[in-house]
């Protein structure tokens, strides 16, 4: 009879020991429905690669949606325990007060939240993309890792990991090296003299970019430049991205170097401007 009794206390959300075993129970829901969201999206995200699945979408919509499975236990959890309703009920103005003063000490936390939600509905972005965001250390360049509610964690190319509030990544303007079109184009400007032959030192240039591996299009080596210093000469290569760019700048300065100096083709020195201050 004792052990009847004491089952009843228990199944009693009314009771201390019935509101215990309610919340054990709702909360044991709430994290095995999450880990069954988990398991979903990264069985969905094994599969991205080959249903184009929207990666960003997908993890951003898991950690929304897991958020609010615990909202609504806590709120079901509220509605069964009758002690909950009616200091609930009892307290509705000092509920109010405390939103209101909650509301402005996560103003931040809200912001970068609904900043999320803005970035998740347009796109301007997605994980993997190249982008460039102004930071505290300067113009930064790196790959998205990852974006989740509050934060956009991006990788650098030097393994660094800068994170940029969502409200920032929101509002301040980003380039997208990445975005529809990965392609980069490699601009080198060379002076030559005013007696070198310019159609010759132009073949030259062109075919070093032509001989390049990096190089997917020449888009042309136009004079940029006169003046009575000598002829500035711009090539133009297209490559696959804004990070082979540097680095084939890089190989073709050096190329044209030794090849300048093997067709004897001199380089006018920098002109200096001198202030007199006295």
């Amino acid at each position: 009879m004792g052990f009847q009794f004491k089952s009843i206390n228990i199944m009693n959300p009314a009771t201390f020991e019935g509101a215990v075993v309610y919340a054990v129970v709702l909360l044991v829901c709430a994290v095995i429905l999450n880990r069954m969201l988990r398991l979903a999206v990264d069985r969905a995200l094994a599969r991205g690669s080959r249903l184009h699945v929207d990666r960003t979408r997908i993890r951003f919509i898991s950690q929304l949606a897991q958020i609010i499975v615990y909202i609504v236990i806590f709120f079901v959890y509220a509605h069964l325990i009758p002690a909950l309703s009616n200091l609930g009920n009892a307290g509705l103005a000092s509920v109010g007060v405390l939103s209101v003063v909650a509301g402005m000490a996560a103003q931040n936390t809200l912001g970068n939240l609904i900043a999320g939600i803005s970035l998740l509905l347009y796109r301007p972005f997605n994980v993997g993309d190249r982008l460039q965001v102004t930071a505290p250390t300067g113009l930064e360049t790196g790959m998205i890792e990852s974006l989740s509610l509050g934060y956009t964690i991006i990788k650098t190319d030097d393994n660094r990991r800068v994170v940029v509030p969502n409200n920032i990544m929101a509002s301040q303007t980003t380039v997208n090296l990445t975005r529809d079109d990965s392609r980069a184009i490699c601009s080198v400007t060379v002076n030559i003299g005013l007696d070198s032959d310019l159609d010759a030192v132009r073949a030259i240039l062109l075919d070093i970019a032509s001989k390049n591996p990096k190089a997917q299009k020449i888009d042309g080596c136009s004079v940029t430049h006169l003046d009575g210093s000598g002829v500035q000469l711009t090539l133009s290569v297209w490559c696959a991205d804004s990070l082979i760019a540097g680095s084939l700048k890089c190989d073709l300065l050096e190329v044209i170097k030794k090849r300048f100096s093997i067709e004897g083709i001199k380089i006018p020195p920098v002109q200096r401007v001198i202030v007199d201050k006295g």
